[in-house]
């Protein structure tokens, strides 16, 4: 049974469950009405099929439909280009439950790539996000961005060029990031004020930083915890830092492996670590001076279990890196540490046990004890901390329903 959307957009053809339809997109007119148009026609259960070709969009697009999956040819294969994007928002926006996007492309979007917001049950499979004019600030900031949303799938994802953060997911809970590829972004992935989420078995390479797991104040939800970072390849990040001026990840220096901030129970382990100049890894507090008396700016309950670290820490580009690298005979050991314990807040001084682990016995700690720090007046020790960990981060298990999931 075939029929016609109006303009003749789309094809539907009878799918299974009963009512479900696979909605085959004819982009070889208006590319960005025609995808919009079944997207805006599609009901739960139905695929969007998109076309394998290179099709320029002019707008974004969007979906707000329940239980959707759009579908393309691959993403070498299916290209949405938005590099004559008239506006500054996202590729795709999507604000629906159980999504699954996969087999597409997203080049040259003003803003983000492809962004949920408020989403539950949502997949990113198979897609790529590209800015292909290669780093620069004015690209947009994620690529592939989902924020306020939960039980979300990142996997065998390829994002290079976003100013800010190849993979970011924020202010989530239930979060797991595999087999990706982030390369020549800001940072490679980033997880920010964000619950429960596993990161593992990705290629993070060629970025100014490879993972980061912040937590920031003055936002709807904090209190970020439970991550673990897992048999990563997390190599020769040698990017310039090329984030718009004021952002926070515009402070992230070069060479940066993984980096904990103000982020509680973190696990980092099996990862392979080399040529990341600045650290392998770094846990430090929030750099900046704190207003929000709920905020903790120290990272706490971090262990950084057995990983394999390769050369590393001979250039730390920070204020005073090269002399702390001095200091610890020409390069930063594995894992550095401010020493932050507390912090000044209107005035009052708090603090709280941090609580650090590593697999490998000493750490260098900075010797900064009060946030915020600074590094060049830095008096760095090695110091000894648990080889063991107190407690591990529970293990993501997303819902067996989630569409793409397997």
């Amino acid at each position: 049974m075939k029929n016609l959307l109006p303009l003749g957009a789309v094809l539907l053809v009878a799918s299974t469950p009963l009512l479900a339809r696979t909605i085959v997109v004819d982009a070889t007119g208006d590319a960005r009405e025609a995808i919009q148009t079944a997207l805006i026609e599609a009901q739960p259960g139905d695929v969007v099929e998109l076309p394998a070709g290179k099709f320029a969009l002019d707008e974004g697009l969007s979906l707000d439909v329940d239980g959707v999956t759009v579908r393309g040819a691959g993403p070498d294969r299916t290209i949405l280009s938005f590099k004559g994007q008239t506006g500054a928002g996202e590729g795709l926006l999507v604000t629906s439950d159980r999504v699954l996007l996969t087999g597409f492309a997203v080049e040259d979007s003003k803003g983000d790539g492809i962004k949920s917001k408020g989403s539950d049950k949502i997949t990113f499979r198979d897609l790529r996000v590209e800015w292909t004019g290669g780093p620069k600030p004015t690209n947009g900031a994620y690529g592939v961005y989902p924020v306020s949303s939960s039980n979300i799938l990142v996997d065998r994802v390829t994002v290079r060029g976003a100013s800010d953060a190849g993979i970011y997911v924020g202010q989530s809970s239930n979060i797991v990031v595999r087999n990706s590829l982030a390369e020549f972004n800001v940072a490679g992935i980033e997880i920010e004020n964000s619950t429960n989420a596993d990161v593992h078995d990705n290629v993070t390479t060629h970025n100014t930083g490879a993972i980061l797991i912040f937590d920031l104040p003055d936002l709807p939800v904090m209190g970020g915890h439970s991550t673990r970072i897992f048999r990563n390849r997390i190599v020769a990040n040698d990017t310039p830092n090329f984030a718009p001026k004021g952002n926070i990840v515009a402070s992230v220096p070069m060479g940066t492996g993984v980096m904990v901030m103000a982020n509680r129970s973190v696990h980092v382990f099996d990862n392979e670590f080399a040529d990341n100049a600045t650290a392998h890894v770094m846990v430090v507090a929030y750099p900046q001076a704190i207003n929000d008396a709920s905020y903790n700016p120290l990272p706490r309950e971090v262990f950084v279990g057995a990983n394999r670290f390769g050369r590393g820490g001979w250039d730390p580009g920070f204020p005073g890196g090269k002399e702390l690298a001095a200091a610890a005979g020409g390069s930063l050991p594995p894992v550095v540490w401010d020493g932050a314990e507390s912090w000044t807040i209107k005035g009052q001084v708090k603090g709280e046990p941090v609580k650090l682990g590593f697999a490998g016995g000493k750490l260098m700690s900075f010797g900064m004890p009060l946030a915020p720090t600074d590094p060049t007046k830095a008096k760095p020790a090695l110091i000894d901390v648990p080889t063991t960990p107190v407690s591990f981060p529970p293990e993501v298990k997303l819902p067996a329903d989630q569409p793409g999931v397997r």
